[in-house]
This record gives structure tokens, C-alpha cells and sequence, in this order.
């Protein structure tokens, strides 16, 4: 195991804050994160056990999950908490009763509440009613802990993210590709999107982008040519054409995203030391091939483990100040 000195901190800006967005973080925030992840990644589990101990998550789930469900738990088990799971019938966000009281109720109850959803406004209004921090493990806007997850790889992979290309090859306006976007040019990385009209994130949205990036040096484009999008990149992402709940564009999403799945030869437009990375689950033979996504150069599976990790320094810094850790 690599050696991590302690270094005491003061307390965390992030203790007991919600994270519905990656922009709910400023850039040294994330940063932080990031390192605290890195840290726990190494350290042995005996010594995490004590970190969340008599601490109990609440976790709401509205849509199937395997990654997000698991780590989630793992995490907050190997951290020493306790784990409530409600998903389906159990638990629907202002359909049974309305997100505050439900909110209000469960702030009651338990130390912290993950919830992965549909709609983003919702959730909003849960975590604003909430007494205790409200983390995002999806929604339609938004994917916060993914993002983590894929800086914390791309850290491990490059050591700093800091004048990376990044290009997302897809359906530009998801939310893993909005999270992701948002994460990476925060910590100074160029992200370049290629997709078609039809799923291009809008100007306004492109300058958000651009302005979070400002004192990192990040920015954002858009290509309509996935070639132009993808040469010279030294990450290439992409993620399903058609997200849960939205089967009946199925069809559409299929004609229009085919020209930029990440196959052989678009991935090698890319840097001869570019990797693959893909959220899962994967559809091999639509938005890329078995030779990319289970070749030598993709980190998907280094991703979904590092949803753990990063789900880890999230807990923490939402439920403790972090003494005595180094960040």
C-alpha cells in the first residue's frame, strides 16, 4: 500500500451540504474530494471502520441500478454505517406524499439520504426540506457521482487533468455527459463534444461551461463531425443512446447517434495513449464495439470501481469535518 501522510486540515466546507449537481462544489472543493479519495482508495479497510460508525444513509431509489447501488452500500459499510435501501413502489418522490414531507420525515430518522430518480425539480425540493445532506445518485439533469468517479480515473491515469481533451462522442445532452463536462473543465480540462444537431448541448449551456472553466483554463465545444470531435483526444467517453424512461425515442436516437458510436476507427483519431471510458452499462454493437470498450486501453471497469472510492470521500466529507485526514 502506498504510503499517505496525515496532514490535520480544517474543518470541511462540505460538512453537511447537499450534492445534487457537480456546480453545488467549487473547484478546490472538488479537488479536495478527489484527494480524500485517492487517500481512502489506499488505506485499509480497518482503519475506514471507525470513520461513519453509528451513522445511518437512507437510499431511495426510484430506477434500477447495480453500480450505484452497490457502491453506495459497500461503501457506507465498509466505512463503518448503517444502510436503509427503498426503491420502486417504496419510495416515489411527491407521488405517495410530496418530496418535503417525505424529506422532513426521513431527516428524522437517518444521518444522510441518496436518492436516484427521474426528474431533477423534485429532488430539489427534497433536499431544500431535508435536515441532512441529500446526495444525487442520478436524475434526469444531473450525475454527480459519476463524474467524481471518472475524474478520480482520469487522475490516476494522466496525474493531472489539467489540459486533458476530453471528447464525448453521443447524446451530448445527457446527464452523465453535462456532469462530466462540468467536472472536467472545473479542473482545467478541454472537453469537445461530437454529436448531431439533435442532441447538442445549447450556446448557453456551452458557456456556462466555458465560464467554469475560466480560471482553470477548461473549455467546451461542440462538433457536428465525430472525426473532429475525437482527433488528438486523450480520453474518448461515451455512454448509452437512449437513458431509462426514455424507450419511446429508442428508434430516433438510434439513426441519429450512429454515426458517432466509438468504433475502431473513430477511436483511432485519438491519441495512441488515449483511453475508452464508458459509465455502464454498455450496448456493444450500438454506441461502441467489443474491440474498444474490452480492449487494453479502456478504463470502464477502473470507473466503476472508483465509484466506490469516490462515493467514500463523499460520505465523509458530507457527514464528518475530516479531521486529521489529508486533504
Amino acid at each position: 500500500m502506498t504510503a499517505v501522510s496525515l496532514v490535520p486540515v480544517p474543518a470541511s466546507t462540505l460538512f453537511g451540504r447537499h450534492l445534487l449537481e457537480v456546480t453545488d462544489l467549487r473547484t478546490e472543493e472538488l479537488a479536495r474530494l478527489l484527494a480524500l479519495a485517492r487517500y481512502l482508495k489506499v488505506q485499509g479497510r480497518g482503519e475506514q471502520r471507525t470513520l461513519l460508525r453509528d451513522r445511518t444513509l437512507a437510499m431511495l431509489f426510484e430506477k434500477p441500478s447495480l453500480r450505484t447501488r452497490v457502491s453506495f452500500e459497500v461503501a457506507m459499510t465498509q466505512l463503518g454505517g448503517d444502510v436503509l435501501f427503498a426503491q420502486g413502489a417504496e419510495f416515489m418522490i411527491g407521488t405517495r406524499e410530496t418530496p418535503e414531507d417525505a424529506a422532513r420525515v426521513l431527516s428524522r430518522y437517518v444521518d444522510a439520504i441518496v436518492v436516484r430518480t427521474h426528474a431533477h425539480e423534485p429532488l430539489q425540493r427534497f433536499a431544500s426540506a431535508a435536515d441532512v445532506p441529500v446526495v444525487n445518485a442520478l436524475s434526469a439533469r444531473a450525475h454527480p457521482c459519476q463524474a467524481l468517479s471518472d475524474m478520480l480515473t482520469l487522475q490516476e491515469r494522466f496525474g493531472d487533468i489539467r489540459g486533458l481533451r476530453v471528447a464525448y462522442a453521443g447524446d451530448a445532452r445527457n446527464n452523465v455527459a453535462a456532469s462530466l463536462a462540468e467536472a472536467a473543465v472545473m479542473l482545467g480540462a478541454t472537453v469537445h463534444f461530437g454529436c448531431p444537431p439533435t442532441h447538442r448541448p445549447s450556446e448557453s449551456y456551452l458557456a456556462k461551461l466555458d465560464a467554469l472553466g475560466a480560471k482553470s483554463g477548461g473549455s467546451a465545444r461542440a462538433f457536428s463531425n465525430a472525426v473532429r470531435a475525437v482527433r488528438g483526444a486523450d480520453v474518448v467517453y461515451t455512454d448509452v443512446w437512449t437513458s431509462m424512461g426514455e424507450e419511446r425515442y429508442r428508434e430516433r436516437n438510434d439513426a441519429m447517434l450512429r454515426p458517432y458510436a466509438v468504433t475502431e476507427e473513430l477511436f483511432s483519431y485519438a491519441k495512441a495513449t488515449a483511453i475508452f471510458m464508458h459509465c455502464l452499462p454498455a450496448h456493444r454493437g450500438e454506441e461502441t464495439v467489443a474491440a474498444v470498450i474490452d480492449g487494453p486501453r479502456s478504463a470502464v471497469f477502473d470507473q466503476a470501481e472508483n465509484r466506490m472510492h469516490a462515493q467514500k470521500a463523499l460520505l465523509v466529507a458530507l457527514l464528518t469535518e475530516m479531521k486529521g485526514l489529508p486533504v
